[in-house]
């Protein structure tokens, strides 16, 4: 029996779960058998319920991951950049390009080809042969009706069509774009970040039903299609019909990946060291000392272990009170000791984020001139100064500043339950904030609160690293400054910041070419105007956490391979890496 189940996203515990009976159909069950090698996490909360998860699929036909999704599967619509089941985006929808975070080259797929055929035109050309899961032809007007989704305000990608002017198929399988301020470097970030969808599903939905559908029948392109949803799990089907088998002669070796609902990183280790977990996108504490003692594998055999992924920022609600005062975003800055989360929370294995928010990838770009007049570093006595300059003084005696118009000033700092990296790190801010004045108390909600206060502007504080490697640092200025402001936002500035010289230059970066000295120009202007108005606090470098068991399924991703690729399989990364990781992946025996 088939069981579609969902909950409120209040509700946490994946041990409550009354997995086993109340899931769903879908997959051949049985066949298979948990691990059972003791560790010290198998009496976890959570370990009995996530084993028998484990044995009711075939072994040696399933890929069992977790890290991405920290609550019950609820919505399978790819046209919202997150809020999504696990490899809805990539594994079931498809772009028409992939992105190599490596190489920083992007990959013809659903695509055969494109380029710039004049100054403001753009010609792609789709490969032969494509079909969606239903049977029905994915061509050129598919690709032209997902385009024309971003005419409406609430799509992710609505601000193309303040510099797209057209787009038309001129046959089956061939679009052209016609720009009227070509940009581009957000166009070739456009076309690996954009999942085509289907006209002759989607075509019948309202503009609202755009966010607020929850697709809980997907019909995508692509490798895998919808098999069953339960309390604690999100599981794939491998689609025989893929078009890539014929087209690019490209195999998936699994019939099953089984995405496990995080509750706890302790159930992540507990699954991860017993074997009923093949990879694990989860930050794991200790991940350093298990490579070490061969218990798990990661991309780097030492130091770092993890390739990096994005820069983790602290977002100040800038629509409340102190917030919106750039001395106190500055004071805050200043009050957080970022290398004590490094060590305490990480135990080494992040580094400390640049003052301009850009990853490493894009270290070249880093304008150290702005950082020497604009930048920030951890110094609690300039916190108190700049505070105490803009009239914030502890005028009741409680050890907090209040505002300078006399208002008492407590603040929540929110971070997913679980996330124990990120609960420590907010511990810190927390201290080090109390420490000068500041009143900040960490809360822990669970992840799907935490995705609605963010995307809603329900928040004062939240800590958010959305913004990750790129083919160009505008990417992370585009989060940062994102405009307009919209009742959800889902693409980024979920503080709401509001500056139109901001957004102006962070549009003219991105027409302009990467290499040329405009471009640097333009790219200094954007990190000053960052420096100097702190949208976003940047606080350190995730890591692309990637654990691998290889007790079941080997060929990782490793240094030195040169089919190494990203192993993440969060929202956004299956284009940049997981399904090249996915189809390089090999049985054990």
């Amino acid at each position: 029996m088939f069981l579609r189940q969902t909950r409120s996203r209040g509700v946490l515990a994946l041990a409550a779960a009354t997995a086993a009976g109340a899931l769903l159909a879908g997959c051949s069950g049985g066949g298979g058998s948990a691990p059972t090698t003791s560790n010290p996490y198998a009496s976890a909360e959570g370990m009995d319920s996530a084993n028998e998860l484990v044995a009711e699929y075939p072994r040696e036909e399933t890929l069992f991951t977790s890290g991405t999704q920290w609550g019950p599967p609820t919505s399978w619509n790819p046209i919202p950049s997150s809020g999504h089941a696990t490899g809805a985006r990539g594994l079931v929808y498809e772009p028409l390009f992939q992105f190599d975070p490596i190489t920083l080259e992007l990959t013809p797929w659903l695509a055969e080809g494109g380029e710039w055929t004049g100054d403001d035109t753009y010609e792609l050309t789709l490969r032969e042969g494509l079909t969606w899961q239903d049977g029905e032809t994915l061509d050129a007007d598919d690709v032209v009706f997902s385009t024309e989704l971003g005419k409406v305000d609430a799509v992710p990608y609505s601000n193309l069509w303040t510099w797209l002017d057209k787009v038309e198929a001129t046959d089956a399988t061939t679009v052209e774009f016609t720009f009227s301020d070509p940009r581009y470097q957000e166009w070739d970030n456009w076309l690996y970040s954009t999942m085509v969808v289907p006209e002759h599903i989607m075509g019948d939905w309202s503009d609202e039903e755009l966010l607020s559908n929850p697709n809980e029948d997907p019909v995508g392109s692509g490798a895998f299609k919808f098999s069953a949803v339960g309390q604690d799990r999100m599981v794939w089907e491998r689609n025989d019909d893929w078009w890539a088998r014929s087209e690019l002669g490209l195999e998936m070796p699994m019939k099953y990946i089984v995405d496990v609902v995080n509750t706890s990183n302790e159930v992540a280790l507990g699954m991860m060291l017993s074997g009923g977990l093949d990879l694990s996108n989860n930050f794991l504490p200790g991940v350093n000392q298990l490579a070490d003692s061969g218990q798990v594998s990661t991309y780097y055999d030492g130091e770092p272990y993890m390739l990096a992924a994005a820069s983790a920022n602290l977002i100040p609600n800038q629509t409340r009170p102190p917030m919106d005062d750039v001395d106190f975003r500055q004071a805050l800055a200043r009050s957080i000791d970022v290398d004590k989360i490094v060590t305490n929370a990480y135990g080494g294995l992040v580094a400390k984020a640049h003052p301009s928010g850009l990853v490493p990838a894009f270290e070249e770009y880093y304008d150290e001139d702005v950082v020497a007049e604009h930048g920030f570093t951890f110094d609690a006595d300039e916190a108190k100064s700049i505070l105490a300059d803009a009239g914030y003084e502890d005028s009741d005696g409680d050890g907090f500043v209040e505002s300078p118009d006399g208002e008492a000033i407590d603040l929540k700092l929110i971070v997913p339950a679980g996330w124990t990296d990120w609960m420590e790190a907010a511990r810190v801010i927390a201290e080090d904030a109390s420490a000068v004045g500041i009143k900040v108390t960490a809360d822990f909600p669970d992840a799907g609160a935490v995705d609605d206060a963010r995307a809603t502007g329900d928040f004062d504080l939240v800590i958010n690293g959305n913004a990750g490697v790129s083919n160009t640092p505008w990417t992370y200025y585009n989060y940062a400054f994102y405009q307009p402001i919209q009742e959800q936002m889902l693409a980024g500035n979920f503080g709401r910041y509001e500056d139109d010289e901001a957004w102006d230059l962070v549009e003219q970066l991105s027409r302009t070419e990467s290499g040329t000295p405009e471009f640097s120009e333009t790219l200094s202007q954007v990190q000053e105007k960052f420096m100097t108005d702190l949208p976003a606090i940047p606080l350190w470098y995730n890591g692309a956490w990637a654990q691998y068991n290889e007790s079941q399924w080997t060929n990782w991703p490793k240094e030195g391979r040169e089919d190494a690729y990203f192993p993440i399989m969060w929202n956004g990364y299956v284009q940049m890496g997981g399904i090249n990781t996915l189809l390089a992946l090999e049985p054990a025996s």
